[in-house]
């Protein structure tokens, strides 16, 4: 049906209805190929003229929604760190609510992190102002607070954040693979990559896997020889 004649000012209001619009549609088809700005404007009651008016294509009517998509991650993951006992506790909840927030709209997921990049886009803007900042912040209180070792925050939050893109991109691709308890499964994942920046400050960067096995066999048994 067509849209009847927007009144002065509304501006605002229409480009969130776009959105809307164009994020039910990725939802419906599960793909971006299939939303053009034609679809958009049907589904708005708006001529594609009126879409141009907003966003200067196809792809920035994607990056804003996907940028809008990771402002609601963004509230997730400040959510779930108020409610840790400690700073590790919220880098590895953190992770678990990135792979969480992933799962639950698999489709717009893929689109934003699962296909080519544009250096600069809205999304990645966006996630350099929330969730990724969010993890960066809690490593930067571990190295403060002495439980990571002195480091480059910056390169140690890329890892963790490449362990919670894995998860659930995999998660996402290849549902059928046998996961068991896909919550169980991330958190595993999760706890063992944030607990291992722990163990390699205590061991050394540099020592290679075998060494890291010996020098932890010395560290527990020097332990136990002093509780015996």
């Amino acid at each position: 049906m067509k849209r009847r004649r927007a009144p002065r000012g509304s501006g605002d209001q229409l480009r969130e209805e776009i959105l809307d619009a164009t994020t039910e549609l990725l939802l419906e088809t599960g793909h971006a190929k299939a939303v053009s700005i034609r679809s958009v404007a049907q589904r708005v009651g708006v001529t594609p003229p009126s879409i141009y008016l907003h966003f200067a294509d196809k792809d920035a009517l994607l990056d804003a929604v996907c940028a809008r998509y990771f402002e609601k991650l963004d509230e997730e993951m400040q959510r779930v760190a108020a409610d840790q006992p400690s700073t590790i506790e919220v880098l590895r909840a953190q992770g678990l609510a990135y792979v969480r927030f992933a799962r639950q709209t698999p489709e717009l997921y893929r689109i934003a992190m699962m296909g080519e990049g544009r250096p600069g886009s809205d999304v990645d803007v966006t996630l350099n102002s929330s969730a990724f900042v969010h993890m960066r912040n809690s490593v930067e209180a571990l190295i403060a607070e002495g439980i990571y070792p002195p480091g480059d925050a910056m390169t140690m939050a890329l890892e963790l954040w490449t362990v919670a893109h894995g998860v659930a991109a995999l998660l996402i691709s290849r549902p059928y693979l046998p996961w068991g308890d896909v919550e169980a499964f991330a958190d595993r994942v999760m706890r063992a990559a944030c607990c291992g920046q722990i163990v390699s400050g205590m061991i050394g960067w540099d020592a290679g896997p075998q060494e890291t096995v010996e020098r932890l066999k010395g560290l527990a048994d020097a332990q136990h020889q002093q509780y015996r």
